[in-house]
């Protein structure tokens, strides 16, 4: 867990250099009505965090509890296209440090706590908790590389 906690911390430097070298007309272009902006990427990484969050708290004292995400509406919900730039970082990096925060005193014997992401049961494909911890990072690298942000550890 270490390391994927340190990972966490190296993105919120790399994030916050990033976005604070964009203009806000590069951060709220959209290439097509249908595809998110910056913006509206970073927004989806809020709302990613805040449901992860979820289920790291969640998973200490339910086994199999399920946290769904319907991104689509998240993001619509938020208008995070109209938010101020400024904001946004402060509220993606306020909320990646208190996941940090909780990932750093989840427990260890919580690690394999099965946990439900889908809107169905599915109780083989259920993943630890450790999974959706790792699965987390390789999301935000996978939307940080999107919009054009270099990860190198």
């Amino acid at each position: 867990m270490k390391e994927l906690l340190e990972s966490l911390n190296h993105r919120l430097e790399i994030v916050s250099a990033y976005w604070q070298s964009q203009s806000e007309e590069s951060l709220s272009l959209k290439s097509s009505p249908e595809k998110w902006s910056k913006k509206e990427v970073l927004g989806h990484l809020i709302d990613s965090a805040q449901n992860n969050i979820r289920r790291f708290v969640v998973g200490q004292y339910q086994s199999k509890a399920q946290i769904i995400y319907e991104q689509n509406i998240w993001v619509k919900a938020a208008d995070y296209q109209s938010y101020p730039s400024e904001d946004l970082l402060e509220l993606w990096r306020l909320l990646n440090k208190h996941l940090v925060r909780v990932l750093t005193n989840l427990p260890e014997d919580q690690y394999h706590v099965l946990t439900n992401w889908s809107k169905e049961a599915v109780p083989d494909a259920y993943p630890t908790l450790w999974e959706v911890a790792q699965d987390y990072l390789c999301h935000l690298d996978h939307h940080l590389k999107q919009l054009g942000m270099r990860i190198n550890e």
